[in-house]
């Protein structure tokens, strides 16, 4: 059966319970500046943010500018990064992004979305990390747990990750967007997770629309009560 999308009450709801939760969500990947910040996520591709601090707080301390890292060369930065899946192809991306915002950018960060998806190895996804994070800007990284939740609860229901980006853009109020995408990010992490979701201990089990929430520990009572 299709989740059904939910009322704009049921995401107004949705997101105060989000925010009285996690009043200041952060990502949880390390960093100090925009440059950091880019590289990190740049590394996290397919990866775990866990793995990824491991080895910035390691690269960091030692070359966390566009020019240092570029000095370090290809060779030199998989030293650092080795732990981290697909490292070989990531260092390569890694010193041309570098290069090009040395030569183009007096290794400075670009603020738009065509320049950053301009560089080796930053897709969609990546530049929206950026333009959301360090910069403030409202856009949406969508990503598996993201995707998952819109699905799920009918927050944003899409057959693909533009389609949810789209909707949660779309359907979201003003004064959440800006750190929707942490909060959506860190409810799909620890609590609506993928095969065995906490829907007992889930803050926003009575305005999500998941029809087998109840399976999975939701208050039928409260839901019924709090929709009536």
């Amino acid at each position: 059966m299709p989740v059904k999308n939910m009322t704009r009450k049921q995401i107004q709801t949705f997101f105060e319970r989000l925010r009285e939760q996690r009043p200041h969500p952060q990502t949880e990947l390390n960093y100090s500046s925009p440059f950091e910040l880019l590289i990190a996520v740049l590394l996290s591709a397919q990866a775990t943010d866990v793995s990824v601090n491991k080895a910035t707080d390691k690269l960091y301390p030692v070359a966390n500018t566009a020019q240092a890292i570029l000095n370090l060369g290809v060779d030199g930065l998989k030293e650092y990064i080795k732990t981290i899946g697909l490292y070989n192809s990531k260092a390569e991306n890694v010193i041309k992004t570098c290069r090009i915002l040395v030569e183009q950018y007096q290794g400075n960060i670009p603020e738009t979305r065509k320049e950053l998806e301009a560089l080796p190895g930053v897709g969609r996804k990546t530049a929206n990390v950026v333009l959301n994070t360090a910069f403030g800007q409202p856009t949406m990284a969508v990503d598996t747990h993201i995707f998952r939740v819109g699905n799920r609860t009918g927050l944003a229901v899409g057959k693909n990750v533009l389609e949810v980006e789209d909707r949660l853009i779309k359907v979201i109020p003003k004064e959440f967007i800006i750190d929707a995408h942490h909060w959506l990010i860190l409810h799909g992490r620890y609590c609506c997770i993928a095969r065995k979701p906490k829907c007992g201990e889930c803050v926003v089990a009575d305005v999500c629309n998941w029809p087998d929430r109840f399976e999975f520990g939701a208050n039928k009572a409260i839901v019924v009560k709090n929709l009536s």
